[in-house]
């Protein structure tokens, strides 16, 4: 009897640990992708909230990641983890991923699961992919094969939002309601502190007192051709900057289109295409990328440059089909000026992410 009673009351200690780590983990209002019942409130919560799971009625044709940066304290560890799905254009190959780019080596890791690994919250951006959980304010790494072992969990504190006078922006303005767009872009996190590690087989990557950032993109394919730059590794604290420049499609023909964002002391200004905003490429150097933008309060002059690159998997007809070149070390030199003419920011980093895809004189027509 009094065995019994001692397993029975392991198993409820058991039970009851699962479920807090599940509550804690944010997952127990999850749904598992395959489950294609209708949510209450889901759509009117993904329209409002682009960082939360978008494709829970897809089936084919469709893509869906987000981009997870972090360096540490001393800048000695980058890395950026990029959880997600993958549709093929038939619906025949499905599967979620994650997929990993070591910024000071540059080497890249990509790992597969069953579609049905992945889940998602009805409440909030949170998503589990078998035993790895990634949400705005945590990330927890459970990888392990024949070759490799990836563990740990690392916290989001004080994460600064996209946000104007309080109210919540989204990165694409008007865009983001065109029903037909290729590739939709959002912002999660502009900056936030890190703290916590992540173990890499014999090597530890510890991210106390370091910084992040959050992004994501969803669609059917990512562009034909595009150059994308982002940092918040600069000198002055909780600065903040990304540029996407893409060609993209619409209606039977294509533009080049832009947009991104600038964030320093405690203010946040979004341009892009939509906004009227100019931008100039300089292509002409092998060596250096030189961007010049304009809109109606600042001048950014942009000079860029990479050593190593890594490669990742990108989308096509939402299979990971494409492979594409990236840098999270490349160097960045960013000069904003006001409408005067007066220097309000200057300052290089060795830390900016950089990818520069395809045909780049389509972008400056």
């Amino acid at each position: 009897m009094n065995k019994t009673l001692f397993y029975f009351s392991f198993l409820l200690v058991f039970v009851l640990s699962t479920i807090n780590i599940a509550r804690a983990q944010g997952l127990e209002n999850e749904t598992v992708f395959n489950d294609y019942d209708r949510i209450p409130g889901y759509k009117k919560l993904k329209k409002n909230n682009p960082e939360v799971f978008q494709g829970n009625k897809k089936k084919e044709n469709y893509f869906e990641g987000w981009y997870f940066k972090m360096v540490s304290q001393d800048d000695s560890s980058i890395m950026s983890i990029i959880p997600g799905i993958s549709l093929s254009e038939n619906g025949e190959e499905q599967h979620a991923f994650i997929q990993i780019i070591d910024g000071k080596t540059a080497k890249t890791y990509y790992y597969t699961y069953p579609i049905e690994d992945f889940s998602f919250s009805k409440e909030k951006f949170a998503v589990r992919i078998q035993n790895n959980y990634f949400s705005e304010d945590s990330i927890s790494i459970n990888i392990k094969n024949d070759t490799t072992s990836i563990t740990g969990k690392v916290k989001m504190t004080n994460q600064i939002k996209l946000t104007k006078n309080g109210e919540k922006l989204n990165i694409m303005g008007w865009y983001k309601s065109a029903p037909f767009m290729q590739c939709y872009h959002g912002v999660v996190s502009l900056n936030h502190d890190l703290s916590g590690s992540l173990q890499m087989n014999n090597t530890t990557y510890n991210f106390d007192k370091g910084l992040g950032y959050i992004e994501k993109d969803w669609g059917k394919s990512m562009p034909s051709a595009w150059i994308w730059i982002q940092s918040n590794s600069f000198d002055s604290p909780e600065t903040s900057f990304m540029l996407s420049v893409a060609n993209v499609p619409w209606m039977g023909s294509s533009f080049p289109g832009f947009l991104g964002f600038f964030l320093n002391d405690s203010i946040v200004n979004r341009f892009g295409t939509y906004s009227g905003a100019k931008l100039q490429l300089d292509t002409s150097s092998s060596d250096i990328i030189k961007i010049t933008i304009t809109d109606k309060d600042y001048t950014y002059y942009l000079e860029t440059s990479r050593d190593r690159v890594g490669i990742l998997k990108a989308p096509v007809k939402g299979a990971m089909d494409r492979r594409i070149a990236e840098s999270i070390d490349a160097q960045l030199k960013l000069t904003v000026t006001d409408k005067n003419g007066t220097v309000i920011f200057e300052e290089t980093t060795s830390i900016a992410g950089l990818e520069t895809v395809g045909n780049l004189s389509t972008l400056s027509k």
